[in-house]
């Protein structure tokens, strides 16, 4: 059963973390109206291979800070200014009304290749992903043990293919949804970063 909860980590928070139009989701909204469906899986796909890697590494960091009580201490305490940063951040989206889609890749471009060069310039997803395993850690949620980790980023990988692929399967529908969407999903994670911002500090402070 906790595997099942560690694999349900990984995937929510992806899923909800690659929710809103970014370089990489609009890219595959892109590849859609461009090219069809297949390419978008094989962009998914590559995307995917550099985020299993990505979580890994969050893991490992997060691992290794958590060793040192002092550190970790530190990093919990910088975590509520980032979550909160982070909640100002999204609710400041929010109230963008614009939203661009310029192509990110041209017609020629392989795009699984593309998927695994954007996505290693993706540098916001390995500092995510650490907050993520730092907040579950903090909440006793999170087991660095093989099997549990495996788990979490297997469900990491799905969470981001979903959110890909569904991009491209409703391609021209998200392309007239993009503005509201962004809106509607920003509001809800300002509001969720919030919280976890105010209850790290409680559990941090008190």
């Amino acid at each position: 059963m906790m595997i099942v909860a560690f694999f349900l980590f990984g995937f929510s928070f992806s899923f909800v973390g690659s929710i809103t139009p970014s370089m990489l989701n609009m890219t595959a909204l892109k590849i859609s109206l461009e090219k069809g469906q297949k390419e978008v899986n094989k962009f998914a796909i590559g995307v995917s291979l550099v985020v299993a890697l990505q979580a890994y590494i969050a893991v490992f960091l997060t691992r290794y800070i958590s060793e040192n009580p002092l550190v970790l201490e530190t990093l919990e305490k910088a975590g509520i200014f980032i979550f909160a940063a982070l909640s100002i951040y999204f609710y400041c989206a929010s109230k963008k009304n614009k939203i661009s889609s310029k192509p990110n890749t041209r017609k020629d471009e392989h795009a699984f290749f593309t998927g695994i060069l954007l996505s290693v310039f993706n540098m916001f997803s390995i500092p995510f992903f650490c907050g993520v395993v730092v907040a579950l850690e903090s909440f006793s949620f999170f087991s660095f043990d093989v099997i549990p980790v495996v788990f979490f980023i297997l469900g990491a990988v799905l969470g981001t293919f979903l959110i890909l692929f569904l991009y491209g399967k409703f391609a021209k529908r998200a392309q007239q949804l993009t503005g509201k969407l962004t809106n509607d999903i920003n509001i809800i994670l300002a509001i969720l970063t919030g919280l976890v911002a105010i209850f790290t500090a409680i559990k941090t402070f008190l």
